[in-house]
């Protein structure tokens, strides 16, 4: 297994400069993955898709993503030739973050109709078969949320789907779809909602033929990385704080021996400025972890 290592890139338009050269300093460490967010009713933050296909533009390793999509936003049949489009661009280092569509009351003030959530979770699923049949091997058919006409399938593979999915169905949509899952609120996996979660998942894969080793799990990881080591690194809670570079490379370490953690993508917090910690994961943290488990 190959395990992925990334960061949550900052998103504000007046990080821009910080946002392209951490991503080029990134690049250039062997980072395999940074992801910007998805909240286009927000003036003040970068829309999501324009600031993944820059970055893959100034890049030329870095896979990159939206953590994740709102799909209420992005209609599936476009979605899917977004996704191509960008694959083509990249050389294949496009990701597809999806999720069913959170914040329905800040979505709709973009002028999209208000969805219920049985029918969120049924056009996430259809997005996912979308983007499948709608890639290189595919054959698009009309579904209940999208009903398309006649359309090609472009010439282009079907990028890796990783899901943000958090209600029973679907984390079940993502077991029968998904090639990844991202749990929600920045769960760990010595976390409840990992222990209810992904054996739905896995229930789910079974069930339509697949592996559970196929779903892999990649973790949205905060915390702060700091100079020297803390007392205790998870808080009353159980929640990870953080630490020094040795205590993080250990905790992680054993989150990919024992757990079978599949990526992390960091996302700084505390005192030290978030370019001095991204430099230090990607340089210094991700390395270690990576001897440590080849």
């Amino acid at each position: 297994m190959t395990v992925k290592f990334g960061y949550g890139s900052p998103d504000q338009i007046r990080d821009v400069p910080t946002i392209l050269r951490l991503a080029q300093r990134a690049d250039e460490a062997g980072l395999d993955h940074v992801s910007l967010s998805d909240h286009p009713y927000v003036a003040d933050l970068l829309e999501g898709y324009a600031g993944v296909g820059f970055l893959l533009g100034r890049t030329e390793r870095l896979s990159a993503f939206v953590n994740v999509t709102n799909l209420p936003l992005r209609p599936a049949p476009l979605l899917a030739r977004t996704t191509s489009s960008l694959s083509a661009l990249s050389g294949g280092r496009f990701i597809l973050g999806l999720g069913a569509g959170g914040a329905m009351d800040r979505i709709t003030t973009m002028g999209v109709p208000e969805q219920r959530p049985a029918e969120q979770v049924e056009a996430f699923e259809e997005a996912m078969q979308l983007v499948h049949s709608m890639s290189d091997g595919g054959r698009p058919a009309p579904t209940k949320h999208y009903p398309i006409g006649e359309l090609r399938p472009a010439a282009v593979p079907a990028p890796l789907i990783w899901t943000g999915s958090n209600g029973p169905k679907s984390l079940a949509a993502t077991g029968r779809q998904a090639d990844g899952w991202i749990p929600g609120r920045a769960a760990d996996w010595l976390s409840d909602r990992y222990r209810r979660s992904r054996p739905i998942i896995d229930d789910a894969a079974l069930a339509v033929g697949r592996k559970p080793s196929d779903i892999a799990t990649i973790y949205n990881f905060p915390g702060s990385i700091t100079a020297t080591p803390l007392r205790r690194t998870r808080d009353e809670d159980g929640r990870w704080i953080g630490g020094s570079p040795a205590q993080w490379i250990e905790e992680l370490t054993d989150a990919v021996l024992t757990h079978n953690a599949a990526g992390f993508t960091l996302f700084p917090r505390g005192a030290e400025p978030y370019e001095t910690q991204v430099i230090r994961w990607s340089e210094e943290i991700v390395p270690a972890i990576q001897a440590a488990i080849s």
